[in-house]
This record gives structure tokens, sequence and C-alpha cells, in this order.
């Protein structure tokens, strides 16, 4: 027997999907740079990171698993938009930096990101939104507390 209330079953529902819609909807928009949305959510985590990122750390950024990091990588090497630094301090480790060609792309796809996110939140009045990102970073806390 289930104890969730129909609002929060709704709320978990609404949020699962807006989530899959919103990414699938960036990736229809990022398609024609030529990186699918396996590539350019790595490209962008390791474009934003102050520091350099292990493989294991933008596996853990990113939700994956790191099997799938590596051929994500390995993919993103092939097309030249990342290098693979091996750590100063340990041989196991291998850091993510973006080349010359990964810095200009993630360049295209912050434009393209920017403007879809202005398209799409145009018409929600700033007070919601506010009141939205609020509740989904406290959300964001409590979950990350119980790992």
């Amino acid at each position: 027997m289930s104890t969730a209330t129909p609002i929060e079953e709704r709320f978990a529902s609404a949020l699962h999907a807006a989530a899959r819609a919103w990414r699938q909807a960036l990736d229809r928009r990022l398609r024609h740079l030529g990186i699918s949305q396996a590539g350019w959510p790595a490209v962008t985590v390791t474009a934003k990171s102050k520091t350099p990122l292990s493989q294991t750390e933008l596996a853990d950024k990113l939700g994956v698993e790191g099997a799938t990091m590596v051929a994500m990588i390995d993919r993103l090497v092939k097309a030249q938009l990342v290098t693979r630094e091996p750590s100063t301090t340990d041989r196991r480790v291998k850091y993510v930096a973006l080349t010359e060609a990964g810095t200009r792309l993630y360049t295209k796809v912050r434009a393209e990101a920017e403007a879809f996110r202005r398209e799409i939140l145009a018409h929600v009045d700033s007070a919601r939104l506010v009141a939205a990102t609020e509740l989904l970073e406290e959300l964001l806390k409590v979950v990350e507390a119980q790992r």
C-alpha cells in the first residue's frame, strides 16, 4: 500500500518527466552541433569545473557508471574535444581536459542552452521560478545528504 499522497506522486512524476523532456529538447536543439546527449553534458561539466576533474569525478557529477564514462571519454577524445591528462601524483588517475575544439564547442553549446532557457522560461512568472528553484535546490541538498 502506498503512503505517498496524490500530490507527492504527482510532484515526483512531474519532476521526472520535466527533467527528461528538458534534456531531450535541449539535445534536439544541440544536434546540429554534432554532439549527442551523452557528450554535451560531459563537455559542459568539464568546461565549468574550476579544477580539472578525474574520470571518476566526472562520472559522479554526471551520474553515470565508470565504464560508461570511459566509453564516453573515448568518443570525445576521438572527436578531439577532450584529452586525458595523467595525474602527477597517482598513475591510475586520468584528468579530463577540453581541447581548443572542445572549448569552441562548449561556447556554442552554452549559447544554445542559454537561448533555449530564455525561450522556455520567457512566460514563467519570476517569483514562481525563484520558488521552484529554491525548492529543487532544497530537495537536492536533502537527497545528497542521504548518500
